[in-house]
């Protein structure tokens, strides 16, 4: 049986984090900020905890990530 390879587009969209939690980043805090306000900017900050039913659909394809 081959080994389990991480799904290599996952590993730059999720971090596990040292006690196993998933964290994911937030949509529209990449570009096009000019026109967004501060408070808008400032609510998409941060990177919130996975949803457990979502961790467990994930971890087949993070399974070699750290």
């Amino acid at each position: 049986m081959p080994k389990m390879k991480t799904h290599s587009s996952l590993k730059g969209r999720f971090k596990i984090t040292g006690s196993g939690k998933v964290l994911r980043y937030k949509a529209h805090k990449n570009h096009l900020l000019s026109h967004k306000s501060k408070r808008a900017k400032r609510v998409l900050n941060g990177n919130p905890v996975m949803a457990p039913g979502d961790v467990r659909r994930l971890k087949q394809g993070l399974a070699n990530l750290k």
